[in-house]
């Protein structure tokens, strides 16, 4: 596991990331957006006006685009992610039991709250006979609970420190 380090938001990198998406593909809007999101860890909303005009679209479209998929954010993402599924087959081994045990672990721990961010919600792992399932800054882990989300975003957290 590895903290994702995002470079800081620059318009001329991003415009250098859109242009030769927009030459090659028709309609690029999404393309364009995952593209940022890839390489600044999110979209700022300048980029969605920078895109709009890159691929010749209203800002409308192009934000209608960009709040249609969940997975793209406006913000920076935290240091370690921490994703819970809300899927029913976890719902149903103790998800939502889960996810408000997070939220008092997090409430307790200012550090971990700020390390983690908010707990977003991911509609199915693909992980359900080992439910309930997270993401722990990108890797899956199943038969998910407080104590074993800990480790994971401590071990995430130290090894990106070491990088």
């Amino acid at each position: 596991m590895s903290i994702a380090r995002f470079p800081e938001w620059q318009a001329d990198a991003a415009e250098a990331l859109i242009a030769p998406i927009v030459a090659a593909e028709p309609g690029p809007v999404l393309l364009c957006l995952q593209a940022v999101q890839g390489h600044f860890g999110y979209v700022p909303g300048d980029a969605v006006g920078m895109i709009a005009k890159a691929c010749n679209v209203s800002r409308a479209d192009a934000h209608g685009v960009f709040t249609f998929y969940a997975d793209l954010r406006d913000t920076p993402p935290p240091a370690v992610p921490v994703r819970l599924c809300a899927a029913e087959a976890c719902q149903a081994v103790g998800g939502r039991e889960l996810k408000a045990d997070w939220a008092t672990a997090c409430g307790e721990d200012t550090e971990l709250a700020a390390l983690t961010g908010v707990d977003e919600p991911i509609f199915c792992l693909g992980n359900c006979a080992l439910g309930p399932a997270a993401l722990v800054d990108g890797e899956l882990m199943g038969c998910a609970d407080v104590a074993r989300l800990k480790a994971a975003v401590t071990q995430a957290q130290a090894a990106g420190e070491a990088s």
